[in-house]
């Protein structure tokens, strides 16, 4: 938890979330004005050429192409991760149920978990509906990730510590994605920029209760569990990454990207070594606030590059905590 959200007991916690939740919210077909004029898709307009803070973007590979071939597969990338996020929502909303099963009556845990649900929903619509207008027939994940994605679900029942794992797992990467671009304050496609900000503000209160709940189940941890979790954690954390942000083999093939591009940027380069291990300094700071960092387990977070030192704080600048 956050220094703001320390002196509140976990059942108050989850009380602020869920009024927030009333509050604050959006939905996917009255906050977006898909019908405006400036939100129509042209596959001309300059707008869809990726910002140089996506990593496929960023590439001298990427900015050498011709102006066409950019837009083709900008378009093609971003209903791509579209894509990827509402499969990654669906597998959420899923579990989140499977996990409320489980709830008692007057749960505090259960009224949150069905605010989450709900606003996943309404995420899963708004990015299909971008995936949609774009009008690109993408596939998202890799295939394993589609063809084990529903039983992933049930493991919130019997296995709700791996499962908001798992969530963090999916939710971190796109989040730091997403911000990187939109602090960046390149030009995109409006379209795409209202998607992002919503998801961003909503998605903040998702991975603040993922934290919370995986905080306070810590405390009942056997000593067989906390050493099994500790060396899971990174195992998690770096396999739903390359989920999320790497692309899978039919966007390679579809979009024609040299094998030496896929390379550098995912994750060989130096430059992409460092986004991978700024994208997971929250959750080691998390690893060690659940007593989930010792000496088998750093090494597991360091060989699969994502060690390095925790967070001071949420959300601290990349540079800092590289």
């Amino acid at each position: 938890m956050t220094a703001q959200t320390e002196h509140f007991s976990y059942d108050e916690l989850l009380h602020h979330l869920s009024e927030a939740s009333v509050h604050q919210h959006f939905d996917a077909f009255t906050d977006i004005a898909w019908d405006d004029p400036d939100f129509a898709v042209d596959p001309t307009d300059a707008r869809w050429v990726m910002p140089r803070a996506d990593s496929l973007g960023g590439t001298e590979w990427y900015r050498s192409l011709p102006l066409d071939r950019q837009i083709q597969i900008g378009m093609y990338r971003q209903a791509n991760i579209a894509k990827v996020g509402l499969q990654f929502e669906q597998l959420l909303i899923s579990g989140l149920m499977n996990h409320a099963m489980t709830l008692p009556n007057g749960s505090a845990e259960f009224r949150y978990s069905t605010h989450e649900a709900t606003e996943e929903c309404h995420h899963t619509q708004m990015f299909q509906e971008m995936v949609n207008r774009i009008g690109q027939d993408v596939p998202g994940g890799p295939r394993w990730f589609r063809a084990v994605a529903p039983f992933l679900a049930i493991a919130a029942g019997p296995l709700p510590n791996i499962f908001f794992m798992g969530v963090l797992a999916g939710e971190e990467p796109i989040d730091h994605l997403q911000k990187s671009i939109l602090r960046s304050g390149e030009q995109m496609h409006p379209m795409v920029t209202r998607v992002m900000q919503i998801h961003v503000a909503e998605e903040a209160r998702h991975i603040g209760f993922a934290h919370s709940y995986l905080t306070e189940r810590s405390k009942d941890y056997s000593r067989l569990q906390r050493a099994v979790l500790s060396v899971l954690m990174p195992v998690i954390m770096r396999v739903l990454c390359d989920v999320i942000m790497k692309p899978s083999r039919q966007m390679r093939r579809d979009l024609d990207i040299p094998a030496e591009v896929i390379k550098e940027i995912w994750w060989d380069g130096e430059h992409s070594r460092k986004l991978l291990r700024d994208t997971f300094g929250d959750l080691r700071m998390l690893a060690d606030e659940l007593g989930l960092m010792n000496p088998v387990s750093r090494r597991v977070w360091t060989l699969l590059g994502i060690g390095g030192r925790p967070s001071r704080f949420r959300s601290e600048p990349h540079s800092a905590a590289s």
